[in-house]
């Protein structure tokens, strides 16, 4: 096995599933994090496809399902909070052969991130600041830790990557804005709760979702089409809440309520929706993954189980090859783009309808759903809308570590 110390940039979805394979294969991962623990909570997500496989694999499917919440409905409703739509999540669970669940990001990180705690070094609160590749390795130097030399070096760290700057250029040549903005927040308390449901209020341009979480709090979801207002500067929680609020000035619905609690909201995220299109996956020893290489958008539904499947890939392709790191990042991106090509045209489309820009498209989304209740005719809808194709092949014969 050749080129066996592999640092990875990023402990989230896509770093720590990377980490745990790796591992097993017999490499010697190391993982950097600008954060100083591993995060919890952040917005909810639905999960299946070819990540829910890569779960399997790795035995996380109960753990996944105990921190999770049971949807039974994503709700659309009006001003005055009567059902105007919806979409039944049995029929999606029936669709995908109860192989889909929901849950917060955050948490399912943490359950892959359990995985490599203690068996893979992690430098918490730290990043890299140079790369340097030589003939024989990448030499690395860190904000805080002692410099390195690597093998290899992976950029898992995100829609804006530290390793795909350092290594490839400019966050903005690798972005594709979709034109439009997404926001949330978590309040203790609130008033309205609809359990088991993902209730929505959507006005020509914008929409508001909800739903229930434990322990009393309630998960806010706002995403709006980009009203070409100047983007409010990154990390400046002040603007970006002003930024939400000039946003959905007016608004109905419940929209005074959870604007006086967006104002001492202490997680907010705040993103503008994009995609990452890399012309190339790698350049020499250094190679990208999930977000940092193939972002289709939060709005896509679709981002996390495509991270976990491409780190799951790329690692297997680099056992297989023994190391050979230019095979393996090769045979990786031919086999995984043409399906990730695809997922990002489908949710460029996707999110044209989860923000209606005009009231005649947002009616017309609200009677589309009806034809899901028809029998035959929902389940063919469906599993059109959120099906995939790919075939995840087996590495077993490589594994040399079974924890």
């Amino acid at each position: 096995m050749h080129n066996r110390r592999i640092l990875i940039s990023g402990l989230g979805v896509s770093g720590s599933t990377l980490a745990y394979w790796l591992r097993r294969y017999g490499f010697a991962p190391t993982v950097v994090e600008l954060a100083p623990a591993p995060r919890r909570g952040g917005f909810m997500i639905d999960f299946w496809g070819v990540g829910f496989e890569v779960a399997e694999r790795m035995r996380l499917i109960p753990e996944f399902r105990e921190a999770g919440y049971v949807i039974d409905e994503a709700r659309f409703v009006n001003g005055r909070n009567r059902k105007v739509a919806g979409i039944s999540g049995e029929l999606i669970r029936t669709v995908l052969g109860r192989r889909f669940l929901s849950l917060q990001r955050g948490d399912l990180a943490y359950a892959i991130y359990r995985q490599v705690e203690g068996r893979t070094p992690i430098l918490f609160g730290d990043e890299i600041v140079d790369l340097s590749e030589q003939s024989d390795g990448v030499d690395v130097r860190f904000r805080h830790s002692a410099p390195g030399r690597y093998d290899l070096v992976i950029g898992a760290d995100g829609l804006r990557s530290v390793v795909r700057r350092r290594a490839f250029g400019p966050d903005e040549a690798y972005e594709a804005p979709l034109g439009y903005w997404m926001a949330s927040f978590t309040s203790r308390e609130y008033p309205h709760r609809d359990e088991g449901a993902y209730t929505s209020y959507a006005e020509p341009g914008r929409q508001i979702s909800r739903y229930s979480l434990r322990d009393g709090r309630t998960a806010f979801f706002f995403s709006w089409v980009d009203q070409g207002r100047p983007a409010p500067r990154r990390h400046d929680v002040a603007a970006e809440r002003q930024a939400i609020s000039q946003a959905f000035q007016g608004a109905g619905w419940e929209w005074p309520e959870i604007e006086s609690r967006l104002h001492s909201a202490e997680d907010l995220y705040f993103e503008a929706a994009c995609q990452i299109k890399a012309p190339a996956w790698s350049r020499g020893r250094v190679a990208l993954v999930g977000d940092a290489a193939y972002c289709p958008s939060l709005l896509s539904g679709q981002g996390t189980a495509i991270a976990m499947a491409g780190a799951y890939l790329l690692a297997g392709e680099l056992a297989r090859s023994g190391g050979d790191y230019a095979a393996a990042f090769a045979q990786f991106e031919s086999m995984f783009r043409p399906f990730v090509e695809k997922q990002q045209k489908s949710a460029a489309k996707f999110a044209d309808r989860l923000v209606p820009k005009t009231a005649l498209s947002l009616w017309l989304r609200n009677q589309s759903t009806r034809l899901l209740k028809v029998p035959l005719i929902g389940q063919s809808m469906m599993l059109a809308m959120i099906g995939d194709d790919f075939d995840l092949p087996n590495y077993r014969e490589h594994e040399c570590i079974i924890d």
